[in-house]
């Protein structure tokens, strides 16, 4: 039994560190705008395949003399397929949930927002340095719509940039 016990956790610890390309990431995320057109950015991997992003969330802007500000908070599942052979290049689907808030004293835009979302796009991690890109869309559809600025669909597209931890 003993003999069995050595090899398979050897094997294990070989399949684990070879299989992702990293475990912890942190960064900014550039949106499309409204809810987040600057993010901060983290993202883990669950599991080999499977990862965690979450993104706090910031857009500030000007409307007819006005200003608004929107916080928003986004956790996003997501699972990573390998593009050929080329070392540390995938690509994901998922899905995800936006909470915001936008601040302002223009009624039409200001109030609480709640949206879902499918997600894909593309992972890149640099091979010798500790840096990881990713660009992705995520097409939300708010479920809770105080303001009603974006009659219920928000078309999200988002860069990424990452440290490696």
């Amino acid at each position: 039994m003993k003999r069995f016990i050595l090899p398979l956790l050897l094997l294990a610890v070989t399949f684990s560190a070879s299989a992702q390309d990293y475990k912890n990431s942190i960064g900014i995320r550039l949106g499309s705008g409204y809810y987040d057109l600057f993010s901060a950015s983290f993202k883990t991997f669950i599991s080999e395949p499977a990862a965690l992003e979450f993104n706090l969330g910031f857009d500030s802007d000007k409307v007819l003399g006005t200003g608004f500000t929107n916080v928003s908070f986004a956790g996003t599942y997501q699972h990573h397929f390998p593009i050929g052979d080329v070392a540390g290049f995938k690509w994901f689907v998922g899905g995800g949930a936006v909470l915001s808030n936008t601040f302002s004293d223009i009624e039409a835009v200001k109030g609480f927002n709640v949206g879902i979302y499918p997600t894909g796009g593309l992972d890149y991690k640099l091979q010798k340095a500790p840096f990881a890109f990713s660009a992705d869309v995520r097409p939300t559809i708010h479920i809770v719509n105080s303001a009603g600025y974006y009659n219920g669909f928000y078309a999200n597209l988002g860069l990424t940039a990452r440290y490696v931890f």
